[in-house]
């Protein structure tokens, strides 16, 4: 028996992410492999920490990658800060809150959920009064939740936690570039992101910093493996991290100068999450975040005028993707089956409660573009039409074109092609 090579079929990924990859990450991605600890790789992997160290605003020595989706960012910070019996407050606006509870269990920590109805988000007060009630060790809260499109206001939410003796995590995957992040002003103890969203890549890495505050809790159960320990070494401390994958103390020693081995690198990853670093600070930080901004906006005003009903208070809705009520009369399913068969456009549905209430179209990373923003509302518009739902023709595309004209554009979709020590000439690989 044999197969053939495998062909995906060609489309525009306009949901909640993934999202198409920009080329040349996927150029950087066919670079050939080299040995983990040749200099070249451990100059790239230096490279990939001071370029992810401005992607999160951050000072941080402890900002790397963990090798596997997003979701292994999470657990790895997760089962390494929280020991068994340790108190964790997780405030739930979305499915991604209730994913921190479940992973937050099963490393053995005593959660304690605050919620608030989906569409919403939380007050610095109300988690003030829970930290009060609590007194959590970990406070482990989601800045960007796909499930509902909200973005959670994280600014103050810090210094509660510093006054309060608390380790503050947030789950930034689909927020990091799109929206506004701030690791060391904001006081934000651990981050982690996947590539997969505003950062341009497809899934598969996620870049992690620590604070020096967690990065002591981490070290204070640091053990190292039996084959590897030799006679300078720790024979190790406190309670064991319970998962050898995630155990973050011995990730740190294989990214810091010991260059204590781990695992084998996934080395075609390090090379994509090199690149969505690199093309984000060539960009600028604040210049990303304001075309996200740019994008959805335009998005947001087309389906507005299509005259269809925006879901959640937009006041804290993410730049990178919003929730629409799907129209009376209109099955939701079948339309974004019309759409992806006649068009090649995907667009997301939602979870839990919001499942076949609300489509999610997404406009992040390669995707924040104009021509993207504005082949989905002709197409949407056109198989809504077919659907019976009465549209004025071109009224979404007419509506995002005068946002555009309201809001120029200050550079270019994918950002401005300048040169720095982190250019496409000066790269490692």
């Amino acid at each position: 028996m044999s197969f053939e090579s495998f062909n995906p079929p060609t489309r525009l990924l306009m949901g909640p992410g993934p999202i198409n990859a920009d080329p040349r990450v996927l150029r950087a991605m066919s670079a050939p492999l080299i040995g983990q600890y040749d200099p070249a790789m451990t100059a790239c992997m230096n490279d990939t920490q001071a370029l992810y160290r401005e992607v999160f605003r951050t000072k941080n020595d402890a900002t790397l990658l963990v090798d596997g989706t997003s979701r292994a960012g999470i657990e790895a910070v997760l089962v390494s800060l929280i020991e068994p019996g340790d108190r964790v407050l997780v405030p739930v606006f979305g499915r991604f809150g209730h994913l921190l509870r479940e992973i937050a269990e099963r490393a053995g920590g005593e959660v304690h959920i605050i919620e608030v109805e989906w569409g919403e988000v939380f007050t610095p007060e109300q988690v003030e009064a829970a930290l009060r009630d609590v007194r959590p060790k970990v406070l482990a809260m989601v800045q960007g939740d796909t499930s509902t499109t909200m973005c959670q206001p994280l600014e103050e939410i810090g210094s509660l936690c510093r006054a309060h003796d608390v380790l503050f995590y947030t789950d930034a995957t689909a927020s990091l570039a799109g929206n506004v992040l701030e690791t060391d002003a904001w006081q934000l103890d651990a981050v982690t992101a996947g590539l997969q969203k505003c950062l341009a890549g497809p899934s598969g890495s996620a870049p992690t910093t620590l604070s020096p505050r967690a990065v002591e809790c981490i070290r204070g159960r640091a053990h190292i493996e039996a084959g590897l320990v030799g006679d300078g070494h720790d024979a190790g401390r406190g309670v064991r991290i319970r998962s050898n994958y995630f155990d973050l103390s011995m990730i740190l020693d294989y990214w810091g100068e010991s260059r204590l081995n781990h695992h084998t690198e996934a080395t075609s990853m390090l090379y994509g999450a090199r690149e969505c670093a690199r093309l984000l600070v060539n960009e600028g930080m604040d210049q990303a975040v304001a075309r996200h901004a740019l994008h959805g906006g335009a998005l947001t005003s087309g389906l507005s005028a299509m005259g269809l009903e925006l879901f959640g208070d937009q006041r804290h809705r993410m730049n990178n993707v919003v929730g629409i009520y799907i129209p009376d009369g209109v099955e939701g399913e079948v339309l974004r089956r019309t759409l992806l068969e006649d068009y090649a456009i995907e667009i997301g549905t939602s979870f839990g409660p919001l499942h076949g209430r609300i489509w999610r179209i997404g406009t992040m990373g390669y995707n924040a573009r104009r021509d993207t923003v504005m082949t989905t509302l002709a197409a949407l518009e056109e198989v809504l039409r077919q659907a019976g739902v009465s549209i004025t023709a071109g009224s979404g595309a007419g509506a995002a074109r005068e946002y555009y004209q309201e809001h120029p554009q200050q550079n270019p979709p994918q950002g401005p092609q300048q040169h720095s020590r982190f250019g496409p000439g000066s790269a490692h690989v």
